[in-house]
């Protein structure tokens, strides 16, 4: 039977916890491979996947005189390895142990003439173990995956014209494999206060790094190893400025979490909208406006209007 097309689908967290957990692992041994191979770019961006129309790819990696890529496909649940020379291998994606996905992506890049050794303990989550030793993790449920893939195609969309309306320093919208969610990033220009680090299984020079400069993130963010147990689009600003927590932000199902220290929006909220994408859109201008106002951005300098398609911006 074929999959729905739904643009906001259901994405109950503890109907697909197992597989959630299994994909983040799944994404860790193809972020490595791509941080094995690629220079450093500021703010881990160098690392990142990004989504695609069928899934999740790392864009091309440098290796030799050419460049290879590994795509998730999450519609004919696949896991592909193109080589710039034509040549193409592919795993399907089905239930199996971490230990199992990491050793056969590493014989298929062997095959295709990429040698690469990667670090194999996952970052960011506790209490892990190296891939090649993970039988424990091994669920994957082709329906929940594809829902997965399908709110991240959304959130991107609507994240990328928020994007738009910035001149300033920022990301692309991208997806964080460590965290395992979808961001964008807005800088003000100026130095931030060192972080401090403490994120399990990062190196406290790659928080430093990535925080270096002062910021309003957002993104998407599926549950799981957190204190929450809910799929949530969040917001931040590091260093938080006084008062962010108590600002008032829209819509009104947006909670300040005091544990996490940033704004929450359920999904299930955004899903059940009158127009998904309008609360969205809402819920990322108004909490970026809290923290840049009490940060006192220069915001006449770094926007500009929404962009149009089709339509260049006036200067």
């Amino acid at each position: 039977m074929a999959l729905s097309t739904e643009r906001w689908p259901e994405l109950p967290y503890a109907a697909w916890k197992d597989t959630r957990d299994t994909l983040h692992l799944w994404t860790q041994v193809v972020g490595k491979i791509r941080l094995a191979l690629t220079p450093w770019l500021n703010h881990s961006w160098h690392v990142t996947l990004y989504v695609t129309p069928r899934g999740l790819t790392t864009s091309p990696i440098p290796y030799g005189a050419g460049s290879f890529a590994i795509d998730f496909d999450f519609i004919d649940h696949v896991l592909r390895l193109r080589a710039s020379g034509g040549q193409v291998r592919q795993l399907l994606l089905k239930p199996m142990t971490v230990a199992e996905f990491y050793e056969d992506v590493m014989t298929a890049l062997r095959e295709l003439g990429v040698v690469v050794r990667i670090d194999t303990m996952p970052n960011e989550i506790p209490d892990a173990v190296p891939f090649e030793q993970d039988r424990e993790h091994a669920a994957y449920d082709r329906d929940y995956a594809n829902r997965f893939w399908r709110v991240l195609l959304a959130a991107h969309d609507v994240m990328s014209h928020f994007r738009t309306a910035f001149l300033g320093k920022a990301s692309p919208v991208h997806f964080f494999w460590g965290s395992f969610d979808l961001a964008v990033t807005r800088f003000s220009g100026r130095k931030a206060p060192r972080h401090p680090g403490g994120v399990p299984n990062l190196p406290d020079a790659v928080v430093q790094e990535a925080y270096s400069h002062e910021v309003s993130s957002a993104g998407f963010w599926p549950g799981g190893g957190g204190p929450i147990d809910y799929a949530a689009f969040y917001s931040y600003a590091y260093p938080a400025p006084e008062g962010f927590g108590a600002a008032r932000v829209r819509p009104a199902a947006a909670i300040w979490s005091n544990e996490l220290g940033e704004f929450l929006l359920p999904y299930d909220a955004v899903r059940t909208a009158r127009d998904p994408d309008a609360a969205l859109m809402e819920f990322l201008q108004s909490t970026y406006d809290a923290a840049t106002d009490l940060a006192e951005w220069d915001r006449a300098v770094l926007e500009c209007a929404l962009g149009e398609c089709g339509k260049v911006r006036v200067v």
